[in-house]
């Protein structure tokens, strides 16, 4: 059974690094003793080591142990024999090109469909979508496509801001965006805010945290729904 944890962001404010949802990647992860992480994001530049250093970190808090896929030979036999798998975040634009490169889409799928456990913050929650093409982040290289793994059956905007009424900025809103990538595509997209997680058990795919989650489907009005929303109703033809 596909176990899915998509979480908005790594980290909200205040709080370190995983720290607000530790307590529930220790029962996601229940029973696991090693994690593989795919530190490929890179955000800010940093390496795959430093990255994979502060994942490791913050697992060792629930007594989890991590290894880069970087750190292995061959990354596809890392994959298929991995206990649970964490993509973090950062551009996405860099993950999914070297995903692509090293032929890792289709390994990583085929293991999660098959039970093991998944866990993506930002850009490792946004390729749990059908594409990243809802992603924030700038195009620093190009990835020979835009398909990602489908672990869910429509797309993700991480780090989903509403408007600032207080503010001058007269640039595009996130809503905004959303309705340009309608003008033609009708994949469904959730705005997912900061603080907020999907946990997907097999076909049900629900929303959790504190917040509520903004729901854009093509030719429609947004909708805002609560926590505890079970979004496998959701279907894109």
């Amino acid at each position: 059974m596909k176990k899915l944890f998509i979480a908005s962001t790594s980290t909200v404010h205040g709080k370190a690094y995983l720290e607000y949802i530790l307590p529930e990647l220790a029962h996601f992860f229940s029973g696991t003793k090693e994690i593989l992480f795919v530190p490929f994001a890179r955000p800010n530049g940093i390496s795959f080591d430093e990255y994979t250093q502060i994942a490791r970190e913050a697992f060792e808090k629930i007594h989890i142990s991590v290894k880069g896929i970087h750190e292995y030979r061959n990354m596809v036999d890392a994959v298929n024999n991995a206990e649970g798998i964490f993509t973090g975040g950062g551009n996405t634009f860099l993950l999914v090109k070297e995903l692509y490169e090293q032929k890792l889409i289709s390994a990583i799928k085929n293991v999660v469909e098959n039970g093991v456990p998944y866990f993506g913050t930002s850009a490792g929650s946004n390729i749990a979508g059908l594409t990243m093409q809802t992603t924030n982040d700038m195009p620093i290289v190009y990835p020979p496509s835009f398909n990602t793994f489908g672990f869910i059956n429509f797309n993700i905007n991480p780090h989903y801001l509403d408007p600032n009424p207080d503010s001058t900025h007269m640039g595009e809103t996130r809503e905004t965006r959303i309705h340009e990538f309608h003008t033609l595509n009708a994949i469904p997209v959730l705005g997912l805010r900061e603080g907020s997680w999907l946990l997907g058990e097999g076909t049900k795919v629900t929303l959790k945290g504190p917040l509520m989650a903004r729901l854009f489907q093509k030719g429609k009005p947004p909708l805002e729904l609560p926590p505890e929303t079970d979004f496998s109703f959701l279907t894109y033809v």
